[in-house]
């Protein structure tokens, strides 16, 4: 399982520790992943996504996560997630 947010793309970032003495070693900062069950309103059904907490504040605020697969770029999301889209938007060409 990659450490990598299925929403936004956001993945592990590298730096320094730093003492004391100011002695410098490589350390990974990670993203803060959880496990959610996500509801989507036009499927009526709920989608199991690894998303940081960032990303889980971001659909939230843009309104759920029907609208916000709606204006992701497709680079950023991971495979699970664009078929999520695709069926979104699917099912609303065919509500409309």
């Amino acid at each position: 399982m990659s450490r990598r947010c299925e929403l936004t793309g956001k993945g592990p970032m590298v730096g320094n520790n730093s003492s004391h003495a100011n002695n410098k070693t490589r350390r990974r900062y990670l993203p803060n992943l959880n496990d959610v069950t996500l509801q989507s309103e036009t499927l009526s059904r709920g989608i199991k996504l690894r998303i940081s907490a960032h990303a889980l504040r971001s659909v939230d605020h843009r309104g759920g996560l029907d609208a916000f697969l709606a204006k992701a770029k497709d680079s950023e999301l991971s495979t699970t997630a664009l078929k999520v889209k695709k069926e979104i938007a699917k099912a609303q060409a065919a509500n409309a």
